[in-house]
């Protein structure tokens, strides 16, 4: 199956291009003056910037810099950030936010302080929801999601249990490293799930 170029000079290309649990990638394309959402952190993830076009500024946890063409930066895991243009130029950015588990963002007062929790709609994400899909289904979904996590977890506790104390005097330890990585692929291939069915379900609950 063909895989998909995407270039940020094409501005149907200047939109989210990525959402899965494990990660969020966009291009983002600011006009001088603008700034970025508001000052923010991310509960779970890291957020990268690589800016392709112009020159951005960036506030990260009260560090101001600049950063230009070809250059990146990155506000890990409960940093507060913010980013605006410098100078005439448009900037085009990529980003990747790892991982993607709603609510995502934490909005941050000037003096750091975290706001109150604020779900954002599956459109500011460029996510279409299946509105054919009811609550029902999707909570159905995540029960199972919660399942499966719940029995790979299981099984890693009951078969590490055994393998930790096997690796302390063997002397084959690359065949007992394999088997539990069988157990391990299991668990995050549950959280996976978890966070994909969570999302799905977010997206779907309003109060409106």
């Amino acid at each position: 199956m063909p895989f998909t170029v995407y270039d940020y000079r094409n501005p149907e290309h200047i939109k989210n291009l990525l959402i899965t649990p494990e990660m969020r990638s966009r291009i983002l394309k600011m006009e001088p003056g603008q700034g970025f959402n508001t000052r923010h952190s991310h509960d779970l993830g890291h957020e990268v910037f690589l800016i392709l076009q112009g020159t951005a500024e960036f506030e990260i946890e009260g560090d101001v810099r600049t950063v230009e063409t070809g250059q990146l930066c990155f506000a890990v895991t409960d940093e507060a950030h913010s980013v605006r243009v410098i100078g005439d130029t448009p900037v085009i950015m990529y980003l990747s936010v790892t991982p993607h588990i709603l609510p995502t963002h934490t909005g941050r007062s000037a003096e750091g302080q975290a706001k109150p929790i604020n779900f954002s709609p599956a459109t500011s994400y460029d996510v279409e929801l299946d509105s054919s899909i009811s609550r029902e289904n999707r909570l159905s979904r995540h029960r199972s999601a919660i399942g499966a996590l719940v029995s790979a977890t299981a099984d890693l506790v009951k078969h590490h249990a055994t393998a930790l104390d096997q690796l302390a005097g063997s002397d084959t330890p690359g065949a007992i490293r394999e088997e539990m990585w069988k157990d391990v692929y299991k668990v995050f291939k549950s959280v996976s799930e978890l966070g994909d069915s969570w999302n799905d379900l977010s997206y779907s609950i309003s109060d409106s």
